[in-house]
């Protein structure tokens, strides 16, 4: 009898253990996305000179990847209200894969454009489900997979632009985008293979999503979304003169620096998420902190101070605005992350662009500046907005 109740204890611990394949296959997707959104800025000078416009009109590739997934975001899931989400996700990775494609062959500005914008569909519907996907494949672990797509995010910023721009000058800018389109179909196929057949909820599509919106909590709380994403990218596409401005030749090691602790912040914000009202106000209010820092110091000590905790205390945010609004909306997770990466994406586009016009008017510490104003004001507004509880 001892045996047999040995074996038995054995399967149900077997089966009581969540798989980390899934989680880890969505992770990889939206990483392989996230480092193909900000890919260009690894190559701009080159992409900018072979389709023969400026590196300003270039930069636009960014912004209207944000353009498209802003619109993307709260549309998808009305569009496609019942199809399974497995076959959403490995598809919009296709879709991803085309628009790198897109761009790697590109003849004219217009082209590359029109595959930028393809990818912003790609990302904005990718985020949008892949958090609903991990918690069905990890039921009650809502913490656990949203850092772990968190650190996906992290490690295409920490490893994939500095890749991508050791690509793009051994072998050229169009080697970067090609590449990037062939790992977006490993990416899918890994999909394909690792996560189970995901139904469509049965309110998916419009009826949920104006459910949501109609969700007062939840849309103050996406308000204070749109502020702190605000407040980070009106400051950080002008990090590097930030930087520069103190010492020119620490530039590297400082966005790497950025980076790491960037990783470290979303590790830990899955940690600390068990406390998360209070990680979703003090995220904000610490990166509010770190831009006046890195605005006002006049020494490079102090300055790497302000950049490892800028990328500690931002990249603590995605996790904890994810996890809040899924917890005030438990009911509607994907009208909830729709809007999430809707807020996100909307920030992103205004951010950079109000950041740049403060940047020639005043000098670079004006955006910081201004960013820290509106990443504290968001952090008093999640504070002050309640968060019901959840199982870890």
């Amino acid at each position: 009898m001892a045996p047999s109740s040995s074996h038995a204890q054995t399967t149900l611990d077997t089966v009581d253990r969540p798989s980390w394949t899934p989680v880890v296959a969505l992770a990889a997707g939206i990483a392989m996305l996230v480092a193909s959104e900000f890919l260009p800025a690894s190559v701009l000078p080159a992409l900018a000179a072979d389709v023969g416009v400026s590196e300003g009109v270039a930069g636009l590739a960014v912004a209207a990847t944000a353009i498209a997934g802003a619109v993307t975001a709260p549309s998808i899931a009305v569009l496609l209200p019942r199809t399974d989400r497995r076959r959403v996700l490995v598809g919009l990775l296709v879709v991803g894969s085309v628009a790198n494609l897109a761009v790697a062959v590109a003849p004219n500005f217009v082209v590359l454009l029109a595959g930028r914008l393809l990818l912003g569909v790609a990302i904005a519907g990718f985020w949008s489900f892949a958090f609903g996907a991990g918690l069905h494949a990890m039921r009650g672990r809502d913490r656990a997979v949203s850092a772990a797509l968190s650190f996906g995010v992290s490690l295409a910023t920490v490893i994939g632009v500095p890749v991508g721009a050791l690509v793009g000058d051994a072998i050229g800018w169009r080697a970067a985008f090609g590449g990037a389109a062939v790992l977006g179909v490993l990416a899918a196929a890994g999909i394909a293979r690792a996560l189970p057949s995901i139904p469509a909820h049965p309110s998916a599509g419009i009826r949920m999503l104006r459910e949501a919106l109609r969700h007062r909590r939840l849309m103050a709380g996406v308000g204070c979304v749109v502020l702190v994403a605000f407040g980070n990218f009106a400051a950080y596409p002008y990090i590097r003169i930030a930087t520069e401005r103190i010492d020119a030749d620490s530039t590297t090691w400082l966005l790497l620096a950025w980076g790491l602790g960037g990783v470290a912040g979303t590790v830990l914000a899955g940690v600390a998420a068990v406390r998360l009202r209070l990680l979703a106000a003090a995220a904000p209010v610490l990166l509010g902190v770190s831009l006046l820092v890195a605005a006002t110091a006049s020494t490079l000590p102090l300055l790497a101070v302000a950049i490892v905790v800028w990328g500690f205390a931002f990249n603590m945010v995605p996790v904890a605005t994810q996890l809040w609004v899924t917890r005030v909306e438990p009911e509607r997770v994907e009208s909830a992350m729709s809007l999430q990466v809707t807020a996100f994406q909307v920030a992103i586009t205004i951010g950079s662009a109000a950041g740049g016009v403060l940047l020639d008017s005043y000098g670079v510490g004006t955006p910081l500046v201004v960013g820290a104003v509106a990443a504290v004001a968001a952090g008093l507004g999640f504070a002050l907005l309640r968060v019901p509880a959840a199982a870890r």
